[in-house]
C-alpha cells in the first residue's frame, strides 16, 4: 500500500509546541474522538513484555465505529510525518500486539485500549517507533456544491527505548532561513545516539535594535542517526504576538536535553548563514 502524507508536526517550525505534544482532538465529519495520551515515551527491556493503555473517547452524538491498526512513520526534513502500512526495513511492529482491530462506542463513552510491546530477547539497545492509528468507519456525506464522503484518523506515536537506549544530541551548525517570508534562526542538531531526543530550555536573544526576549527551540524529535534543522523562536508575552527580531541577532544561554546542557553563543546575520561572535559562535557546544 502506498504511503500517505499528513500535515506537518508543527506549523512550519514556528510553533514551539509540537502537534505530537498536544492533546489530540480529531473532530471531523464522520469522526469525533479524543485520544489520551497523544504520545508514549517508554522504556522497555529485551525479552520482556511491556503493557500500556490509552483512552479513546467518542464525543459524537451517534454511535461511532473505529478501525485500529499499527503503522510505520517517517519524518521529512520539513517535519511532515508520513504514515505507511508497509513494514519498514527496521520496523518493530511485529513485536506489537493490539487489543482489537475494531471498536464501536456510544455517544460520550470512553474506552481504555490496551497494547503490548515484546522485543525479542536478543534485541540490542535501540528505539522501537511506531504509530497506533484510530480511523473512523462512519464517513458522513457532506452536502454543498459537491457531495462527497469524509472521514478522519488519528495517529498516536509510540517511542520505546529498549535496553537503555539514549539520544546523544549536539549542535553542529546554525543559520538563518526564511520561514513564511520571515528570517528565522535555525539550529542544526545531530543525534548520534540510539533513541530520539528533543531540545528544551530557554535562551536570551538580543536583536539589532537592542530588544531582548526569550527564545526556545521547536518541540521536534531528532531521530537516531539524523541531523535536523530546529527553529529557535522568540516567545510572546501573554496576550501579545511573538516579537519579530531585527537581524543580526545575538543568542546566548544554554539549551538542554535530558540532564545535558548545550551552551549557545551565536550572532546570526539577516542573510542566510552564520556570523561568529567573539570566541567563535559554536565553541564548547559538545
Amino acid at each position: 500500500m502506498p504511503t500517505e502524507p499528513t500535515r506537518p508536526l508543527t506549523a512550519v517550525l514556528l510553533c514551539v509546541a509540537s502537534a505530537l505534544a498536544l492533546s489530540i482532538d480529531a473532530h471531523a465529519q464522520g469522526f469525533a474522538a479524543y485520544v489520551s495520551p497523544p504520545r508514549f515515551q517508554l522504556q522497555a527491556q529485551a525479552g520482556q513484555r511491556l503493557r500500556e493503555v490509552m483512552e479513546i473517547q467518542h464525543v459524537g452524538t451517534q454511535k461511532g465505529s473505529y478501525r485500529i491498526y499499527t503503522s510505520d512513520w517517517t519524518l521529512s526534513p520539513d517535519s511532515a510525518v508520513t504514515f505507511s502500512n508497509e513494514l519498514a526495513a527496521d520496523s518493530c511492529r511485529p513485536w506489537v500486539a493490539i487489543e482489537r482491530r475494531e471498536l464501536t462506542l456510544e455517544p460520550g463513552a470512553k474506552y481504555r485500549y490496551r497494547f503490548e510491546i515484546q522485543p525479542p530477547a536478543d534485541t540490542p539497545p535501540r528505539e522501537c517507533r511506531f504509530a497506533i492509528m484510530i480511523e473512523g468507519l462512519d464517513p458522513t456525506q457532506v452536502q454543498g456544491a459537491v457531495s462527497f464522503q469524509v472521514s478522519g484518523r488519528i495517529g498516536v506515536i509510540v517511542y520505546a527505548a529498549i535496553g537503555g537506549a539514549q539520544p546523544e544530541l549536539s549542535i553542529v551548525g546554525a543559520r538563518v532561513e526564511k520561514v513564511r517570508g520571515q528570517p528565522t534562526a535555525m539550529l542544526e542538531v545531530r543525534n548520534s545516539g540510539q533513541a530520539h531526543g528533543r531540545l528544551g530550555g530557554f535562551v536570551n536573544g538580543t536583536d539589532a535594535s537592542g530588544k531582548t526576549f526569550e527564545m526556545a527551540p521547536a518541540d521536534i524529535p531528532v531521530l537516531p542517526g539524523e541531523t535536523r534543522r530546529i527553529a529557535l523562536v522568540p516567545l510572546a508575552d501573554e496576550g501579545r504576538p511573538p516579537p519579530r527580531p531585527d537581524f543580526p541577532l545575538t543568542v546566548r544561554g544554554s539549551l538542554e536535553w535530558g540532564a545535558n546542557r548545550l551552551p549557545l553563543d551565536l550572532r546570526l546575520a539577516a542573510e542566510e548563514g552564520l556570523l561568529a561572535g567573539a570566541g567563535g559562535a559554536l565553541d564548547e557546544l559538545h
